[in-house]
């Protein structure tokens, strides 16, 4: 199973247990900054459909995704059709995966990052929030506020490329059935990525 065979990746890689905030209630509310220290609220988005992805990228589960031009891809087509895209980096200051924002603002750029703003998380308190575990950890937030989905990108939990085209799109079609004001099967799953290191 390729799944175990990624396991030890840099002594990074988790499997999140699926207890994230519940889908079908109102979504935490939240005020990050983004950046450029610009505050980004949850409130701010009212009446839009919101995407969090936390991401890493060193984490080689994110690289799989923007390597391949996946991520960019989502980001710029959602965006283009009204999505409020968030990437949030959740680290604690003093920990070895913080990076300052102009920096990560850069790094961001560096890989072709089309979101709407990147969020600094520097004190964890959107990711404990949300329960975000891995990196990429997706979530959906309904034009209603309420929390619409939680989980993977898609379903094959490798470092492979290659993958990224024949993995079902869990993430993508939960978005396009909230765009449509369809119900979304398979609204909570388990999320794969290397853990958000707090």
């Amino acid at each position: 199973m390729k799944l175990l065979a990624y396991a030890t990746l840099a002594g990074a890689f988790a499997l999140a247990t699926v207890t994230a905030k519940e889908v079908g209630k109102a979504a935490p509310e939240f005020s990050v900054q983004d950046t450029s220290g610009k505050a980004v609220t949850l409130a701010d988005q009212k009446g839009k459909v919101v995407v969090l992805e936390w991401v890493n990228f060193g984490c080689p589960f994110v690289k799989k995704h923007y390597g391949s031009g996946n991520m960019q891809k989502l980001q710029e087509g959602y965006t283009g059709k009204g999505v409020v895209w968030l990437t949030v980096h959740s680290a604690g200051k003093d920990g070895s995966a913080y990076v300052e924002p102009s920096k990560f603002a850069e790094t961001a750029k560096d890989n072709g990052n089309k979101a709407t703003a990147i969020l600094i998380d520097g004190d964890g308190k959107l990711g404990k929030a949300y329960d975000a575990k891995v990196t990429p950890h997706m979530f959906i937030i309904d034009k209603e506020g309420k929390l619409a989905y939680s989980g993977a990108i898609d379903s094959l939990a490798t470092t492979e490329q290659s993958d990224v085209e024949k993995a079902d799109k869990l993430f993508a079609n939960a978005l396009d059935n909230v765009l449509a004001g369809k119900a979304v099967e398979n609204a909570k799953n388990q999320p794969y990525g290397c853990g958000v290191k707090y």
